[in-house]
């Protein structure tokens, strides 16, 4: 038996009603746990962590004097997603994904956004991601954003709405699958007598994608995973989507580029190469048209790009969408390219360059989630109820210097869900990060990734901040 005490949490609870009752989609595996009792709990969730170190399920973990490599906390208790609430998420995230690559082909094409008055130029020739180089470079199918991770949270009254969308590399995928494969191993009782919608398909849909992206619409096309090496922090996902799609994971030095064609170094000698699924930053690509003293990517792969000879996924300068600046303006991007009313929300934001919401941000700053707008990953970021006097002073500082660097959001206590930690289990808060794929036609992997801030009462739950994960289950 176990029980979690609920009578001081303010915020929205994923598993119980505010009376203490259990959500009825959550009542199997509340049974299930409460048959189980703790002690069981506590072997199989050693027995996983053991599993995962055996497996190399790892993340690079970046500190100021040093890099290690861990295993993102993995938490055996699944977040589940009622199916009501699923069709509309799934819904408002091919919405979403389908309006920001019409912003992106239309920011480096035509441009009739900026020439309506919806965004300033300014905004998006001062992005940090936005490429000159990609402007009136022909990308196949027109598809800018083949693969993408749209962050959401739930608020103290159980809404949903987008935190952010991550449209250049996001990472993440690969514990999807791991984190099912191992509930599914460990917990087969409950999972096969759940009615859980599969994601295997996932990956597969995902190399469709990548297929349908192919120059001249080749039958057999070459497909590569672009990877910076083993010492990145997500080698892992690299490693495990190569192998699960079937396709080479490479390196710059692996390939070469003759005559505008990309080529792999094979024990066959060259092959032509047609797909290169990126994990590299745009400045590391090629050090022919960005950072010249980059030895991760491909001398001449820009041109061979422009000439319509290899594909990019995700093409670079999508970047100029995930900015946090530009998020604010996804909704108008929804009714001006699609004609539809947004299904999903946003945050409200404030932009700090504008007079009038940096005064009312600068006058409860202690109050406010601040974030500079270029960074990701939980860097760079201000949850002003959790900091301290200094670190707000230092952020007043820094908006005044650079007002037009940042945003600021009221802080939303996230949702939680009982997570087992420290030997028993409590509350924590979590976000989810679904993944959008897109080819010829758009498609949701079902659930994503549930982060989870294993520290009590943080908001925090980034993996490079030392958040873990939880298993995500569509019912």
């Amino acid at each position: 038996m176990f029980t979690i005490d609920h009578s001081k949490t303010t915020c929205f609870n994923e598993m119980f009603l505010p009376d203490g009752r259990i959500r009825t989609h959550y009542q199997k595996l509340f049974d299930c746990l409460q048959t189980l009792g703790e002690n069981e709990l506590l072997d199989r969730s050693k027995e996983i962590k053991q599993q995962m170190v055996r497996q190399g399920v790892t993340f690079q973990l970046y500190t100021a004097n040093q890099a290690s490599e861990r295993i993102i906390p993995f938490d055996i208790i699944p977040r589940i997603i009622s199916h009501d609430d699923w069709e509309k998420l799934s819904a408002g995230l091919r919405q979403r994904v389908r309006a920001l690559n019409h912003f992106i082909h239309d920011v480096y094409q035509q441009q009739q956004i900026i020439k309506d008055g919806l965004i300033s130029r300014k905004h998006i020739v001062n992005n940090p991601y936005f490429l000159p180089a990609m402007a009136n470079v022909e990308v196949p199918e027109n598809v800018y954003i083949a693969l993408s991770g749209i962050d959401l949270i739930r608020d103290e009254h159980g809404a949903y709405y987008v935190l952010e969308d991550n449209l250049r590399t996001p990472s993440g995928l690969s514990y999807v699958f791991k984190n099912r494969s191992l509930m599914m191993h460990y917990f087969p009782e409950l999972y096969f007598s759940s009615n859980v919608q599969s994601i295997e398909q996932g990956t597969q849909d995902l190399l469709t994608a990548l297929h349908d992206l192919a120059p001249h619409h080749q039958q057999d096309p070459c497909i590569v995973l672009l990877t910076p090496g083993r010492y990145n922090s997500a080698y892992f996902e690299h490693v495990f989507l190569a192998q699960q799609m079937g396709i080479e994971l490479v390196e710059g030095p692996d390939l070469r580029v003759v005559d505008q064609k990309v080529y792999i170094n094979s024990i066959e000698g060259l092959r032509q190469v047609d797909v290169i699924y990126r994990r590299l930053d745009d400045d590391f690509l090629d050090p022919l048209a960005f950072n010249p003293n980059s030895l991760l990517g491909v001398a001449g792969l820009m041109n061979a790009y422009r000439a319509g000879n290899v594909a990019i996924a995700n093409a670079p300068g999508t970047g100029v969408a995930d900015d946090k600046a530009v998020y604010t303006k996804v909704p108008d991007m929804i009714r001006y390219y699609l004609h539809e009313e947004p299904i999903l929300k946003n945050v409200p934001t404030y932009h700090l360059e504008k007079k009038e919401d940096r005064e009312f941000v600068l006058d409860q700053l202690e109050k406010m989630v601040v974030k500079e707008t270029s960074l990701s990953g939980g860097y760079g970021m201000l949850i002003g109820p959790q900091s301290t006097p200094e670190k707000v002073a230092l952020f007043r500082k820094k908006i005044l210097e650079h007002p037009d660097r940042y945003i600021a959001q009221p802080t939303i206590n996230l949702s939680a869900v009982p997570t087992l930690t420290d030997g028993h289990i409590e509350d924590r808060h979590i976000d989810l990060r679904p993944f959008i794929i897109q080819g010829k036609k758009i498609s949701v992997i079902s659930g994503g990734l549930t982060r989870v801030a294993m520290t009590k009462g943080s908001l925090v739950v980034n993996s490079s901040q030392g958040g873990g994960s939880k298993d995500t289950w569509i019912v």
